[in-house]
């Protein structure tokens, strides 16, 4: 056999989008947050100003351990054309990625996955249906509103949601259609992976709007790999483990507003 042609894989997308990735980290993280300022009022001439304090929070991220291994014959390594240990571990940081990038956008938060943007508590919601211009319009204003369009604002979306605009005209015999040619959508970069969920409650897409700086995606000790020869060593087999450790929060839920049940 000659050469070997990869499996095709979604397209990872929120690192690229611009999340805010730490590595290198040790101890467990914790970001101080203001969650409401002073206010000032006008008052009479000798009336008592009225009392407001700021509130403060935290964010706190811990490690979380994300792993997959495999096992390969010796004779397979004996005879392969191909770099089989140098393949199987880029194979499993492949699929760490691909798990760590599915997790920011809808990690359920539960049963060791870190909460994903779609899952954070506070984020604008948008209702959805059949997705024309006017749905576009409702996410960023719901963001603008808020005050936290602050970044470069991204769209997430998936393929179906991108095939209907591109269908959708802007209004009856225009001729212009929602989502043109290209990557931008509604003067915004646009971007598409089937990592974003098109099975929400049956079939329903979902669609992310914001700034993606506002996610923070923490990792520990980078990717472990440990490569053993030994327990399988009757059958002639190497195990390969990998493990990672990760967490992620999003800093100004308002930041993000998203709609999760589009139908396509």
């Amino acid at each position: 056999l000659r050469g070997l042609l990869p499996i095709l894989r979604p397209k990872l997308m929120v690192e690229s989008l611009g999340a805010t990735v730490l590595t290198g980290l040790t101890g467990n993280i914790r970001i101080p947050k203001q969650d409401a300022a002073s206010v000032a009022e006008w008052e009479g001439e000798t009336d008592e100003n009225a009392q407001s304090d700021p509130t403060f929070s935290s964010i706190n991220l811990s490690p979380k351990r994300l792993g997959a291994y495999t096992k390969f014959s010796k004779q397979l390594l004996a005879q392969s054309t191909i770099s089989v240990d140098q393949f199987v571990q880029r194979d499993l940081e492949t699929a760490i990625r691909i798990a760590v990038d599915a997790a920011a956008i809808n990690g359920a938060g539960a049963n060791g996955e870190p909460l994903g943007i779609l899952n954070t508590p506070g984020i604008n919601p948008v209702s959805g249906g059949t997705l024309t211009r006017d749905h576009l319009v409702d996410l960023e204003t719901a963001i603008s509103a808020e005050n936290a369009d602050m970044g470069t604002m991204n769209y997430l979306t998936t393929p179906g949601v991108r095939g209907l605009l591109k269908k959708t005209k802007t209004d009856a015999g225009s001729g212009i259609f929602v989502w043109g040619n290209g990557t931008t959508l509604n003067g915004y970069n646009a971007a598409v992976s089937t990592q974003v969920p098109s099975d929400l409650g049956g079939a329903n897409h979902a669609m992310i709007f914001g700034d993606f700086s506002q996610l923070i995606m923490a990792n520990w000790a980078g990717l472990d790999l440990v490569v053993d020869p030994y327990t399988l060593a009757t059958q002639t087999m190497v195990r390969v483990i990998a493990n990672s450790w990760w967490d992620m929060a999003v800093r100004y839920p308002k930041a993000f507003s998203a709609i999760v049940n589009a139908t396509v």
